[in-house]
């Protein structure tokens, strides 16, 4: 069993240091590298949805031969706005 002493905080400290130093060093050289291929996977991932997205409508606008039924019973009568209070107008006074 190991006592705690100076030494040994000081040799813990040290190595916390040091693998602090490792750490910021790998990051410089390796993040980069993974912030690229992240930005490039989801940038392919997009153009896929978009190819996928304009492929489906394409097909969509060329097989769709349904009649169009337009609800008009909502249109006759007009959703009423809340009316908080009538309008002032109002002049400066100088």
């Amino acid at each position: 069993m190991q006592e705690a002493s100076f030494t040994n905080l000081f040799k813990t400290i040290m190595w916390i240091i040091a693998f602090y130093y490792i750490f910021k060093f790998l990051a410089r050289i390796f993040l980069p590298v993974l912030v690229k291929k992240a930005v490039e996977k989801a940038g392919e991932n997009f153009q896929r949805q978009q190819q996928y997205s304009q492929d489906s409508s394409w097909q969509k606008t060329r097989t769709n031969t349904d009649e169009i039924i337009i609800n008009t019973a909502n249109a006759k009568n007009p959703r009423e706005t809340k009316k908080v209070g009538d309008y002032v107008d109002y002049e400066e006074i100088d």
